[in-house]
């Protein structure tokens, strides 16, 4: 029996799009469960000093156009054809975040993915706007209403931030991560923790061992 395999997101993050739109095929190749997990990058940025890769290589500038080619090279390698890069990046995704949470306890977060990632990286809508979010989520025929109620709930918010601290206590720097057999089994000597979508071969790996 594969190992599950918790996934690290932000809805805001576009190489976790990426990563969401291909696990629905490994899943059907290997039988590897991934646990999609919310957490907010900003945090784990502020909490770890790592930034953006524009901002991180801004003084290397071969390195940021390697960046730029990987990304496409795997767009081209997995057949993603709608992306598009969101004219209103960095969007603050605190709100989008928290719905996420809310989604999840309601039982919904897939279907709240698909659409929070089809808006953000196909669409290029700003998901910082609560009216869009709100537009989002009903099209999606999600509870809109009650999704973004739930975003000033004190539990949803302190989830969130349990889930953040819990990944940068875990070792997690950036999304997308991914931690072969979950967190909460996580052993910092264990090399269960995997970072960025070039690493899904290793993570499926280790999850079928």
């Amino acid at each position: 029996m594969p190992k599950i395999v918790d996934f690290l997101f932000d809805c805001g993050a576009p190489n976790a799009y990426l990563v969401h739109k291909v696990l629905p095929s490994i899943n059907a190749r290997t039988g590897v469960v991934f646990n999609h997990v919310p957490v907010l990058l900003g945090g784990i940025f502020k909490a770890t000093g790592n930034l953006p890769p524009m901002m991180r290589y801004r003084e290397t500038p071969a390195k940021l156009a390697y960046e730029n080619l990987e990304f496409k090279r795997f767009m081209e390698a997995h057949n993603i054809i709608n992306f598009q890069f969101n004219p209103n990046f960095p969007i603050n995704s605190i709100t989008i975040m928290r719905a996420a949470i809310a989604a999840h306890n309601a039982g919904q977060l897939m279907p709240f993915v698909d659409a929070a990632m089809a808006a953000f990286w196909e669409q290029g809508k700003n998901m910082g706007d609560a009216n869009i979010i709100a537009e989002v989520l009903s099209d999606a025929g999600l509870d809109a209403e009650a999704l973004l109620n739930a975003t000033q709930d004190q539990a949803v918010k302190d989830q969130l931030a349990a889930n953040t601290q819990k990944a940068i206590d875990c070792g997690a720097f950036g999304v997308p991560t991914f931690f072969v057999g979950g967190m909460d089994v996580h052993d910092s000597d264990s090399g269960d923790i995997f970072w960025g979508k070039e690493r899904l071969g290793q993570v499926v790996a280790a999850a079928l061992e």
